[in-house]
């Protein structure tokens, strides 16, 4: 569905990512001592060609990885995120945080701020300190553009081609292992020097993002409690030699970040409620099976084993509602929602409970006055239009998708509720406009086209309508030359 691309083996080792099971790396933060030099690769990658091919990755990851459209994670880790980009010194962009359902501990970050983390980092992770301190390391390998400084030294002895880059690092990031073997093709020297290039990248991606860390009043510690985590999971699962390795070994890193961290004193952050109501909503809805859940959320509650109840019982309620007992799920919110009427995790999960008990009405009602005074905010909105859908009130729920992709012009669930609406309310041309801009939000413009000429073909006698959409194909192929002259 997506734009054949060309895949790269340098820039596969060199994806940003914490790896998964035991390739990850040392520490040493001080910002006082490190040089400027997030803007040395601009001669190789200006910052507007590294958004464009940013953009272009994000669209083809779209198409091709599990990326998960989750209204209530992405609100919450796009929300981290931004608490860490703050306090990030040469951020030329807004970041973009997104989930991929992937039970690895993996985390990566590309071109033009676009930061991805799997599942698994979430769930295996004890605080939101540690968490942040996954993210505080890709915001790093951005603000620093090693991506680019890495495509500049390669130039050095070959040429390089971006569309390259893009096929590179979606390989690495589908199966990390095949990177390591594909630079086994190229001679032992080469080779090595690209590896010992890409170390010393993580570990500045270490010694800024500790210091980020600390700044956005998150425990330093965090980093080596996380690095403890791959330590033990690795031990005795990695075959390969040290200097095939992309980053240190786990042993290292937890030393030197633990020594980094002593320097900014005991921190006690409270736990977060947020961070552990994100983790019950990954294990309900995206691990195991519903019993499965429900016994494990039980026990939970039963035996007091939890951080926050509340957040044991919101896990419960939503292994409930997997389980199609919208009733029990019901009981379970009502009595989270009578002490926390606003909380965005009870409020979208009853909106599916109204929804699966046919009484979509209730769910309008319960969200109508909140979003009012937030109009702005995606979930309520989300949550609002699609609830407006069940009940058929289509125009209301139109305009309210069109808010949300007005301010968020890439919103990829927000087309698909609104092709929806358009769909049920028989306007077809509207519905394949918005096909059109959802394909090309998976780097698919052939498709675009065609829903574009599909759209062309419905309206009639309207000329300007008619002149839009032809303007519209046009943008959709100069996109496509553009990327092929990357």
């Amino acid at each position: 569905m997506s734009m054949n691309l060309k895949r790269n083996a340098f820039i596969a080792l060199i994806c940003c990512s914490i790896p998964i099971l035991g390739n990850a790396q040392s520490v040493d933060n001080n910002r006082n001592k490190l040089p400027e030099i997030g803007v040395v690769a601009s001669d190789t990658l200006t910052i507007d060609k590294e958004v464009l091919v940013g953009k272009a990755i994000m669209r083809q990851l779209r198409g091709e990885a599990p990326i998960v459209h989750d209204p209530v994670i992405n609100e919450y880790i796009q929300d981290l995120g931004n608490r860490l980009v703050i306090q990030a010194d040469n951020a030329k962009f807004p970041f973009s945080f997104f989930m991929l359902n992937n039970s690895a501990i993996n985390a990566f970050a590309f071109f033009g701020g676009h930061i991805g983390i799997h599942s698994g980092l979430i769930t295996q992770a004890d605080s939101e300190s540690e968490l942040a301190s996954v993210f505080a390391h890709e915001v790093a390998h951005v603000t620093q553009r090693h991506l680019a400084r890495a495509s500049q030294a390669q130039k050095r002895s070959a040429p390089l081609q971006i569309a390259s880059l893009i096929g590179g690092i979606l390989l690495a990031m589908a199966n990390p292992e095949a990177g390591v073997a594909a630079i086994q093709v190229g001679t032992a020297g080469a080779a090595q020097s690209r590896i010992n290039y890409t170390r010393s990248m993580e570990q500045e991606a270490d010694n800024i993002g500790i210091s980020m860390l600390a700044r956005a009043g998150f425990d330093p510690n965090g980093a080596p409690a996380f690095f403890g985590k791959l330590a033990a999971q690795s031990r005795g699962q990695s075959s390969q030699l040290e200097f095939l390795r992309t980053h240190p070994i786990p042993e290292n890193r937890i030393s030197e970040t633990r020594a980094r961290a002593a320097t900014y004193g005991t921190r006690n952050i409270p736990a977060s409620l947020n961070f552990h109501l994100v983790k019950a909503r990954i294990v309900a809805r995206y691990e195991g099976n519903a019993q499965r859940n429900i016994n494990y959320f039980s026990y939970q509650v039963q035996q007091n084993k939890y951080v926050f109840r509340k957040a044991a019982l919101y896990g419960l309620a939503l292994s409930y509602f997997e389980s199609e007992q919208y009733a029990s799920a019901s009981q379970i919110l009502n009595e989270l929602l009578s002490d926390d009427p606003e909380n965005l995790f009870y409020l979208d999960a009853m909106t599916d409970v109204f929804i699966e008990q046919g009484n979509p009405t209730a769910a309008i009602k319960m969200l109508t006055r909140l979003w009012r005074y937030k109009p702005q905010n995606k979930v309520l909105a989300l949550n609002l239009a699609n609830a407006m859908i069940k009940a058929q009130q289509y125009p209301e729920a139109i305009q309210i998708l069109r808010d949300v992709l007005l301010v968020n012009p890439e919103h990829f669930l927000s087309y698909s509720l609104l092709i929806d609406a358009y769909t049920a309310t028989g306007q077809k041309r509207e519905m394949y406009k918005t096909s059109a801009e959802r394909f090309a939000l998976l780097l698919a413009y052939p498709k675009a086209i065609d829903e574009l000429q599909f759209a062309y073909n419905e309206t009639g006698e309207d000329y300007l309508e008619k002149q839009r959409i032809k303007a519209r194909i046009d943008q959709f192929r100069n996109e496509i030359i553009t990327l092929e002259r990357l």
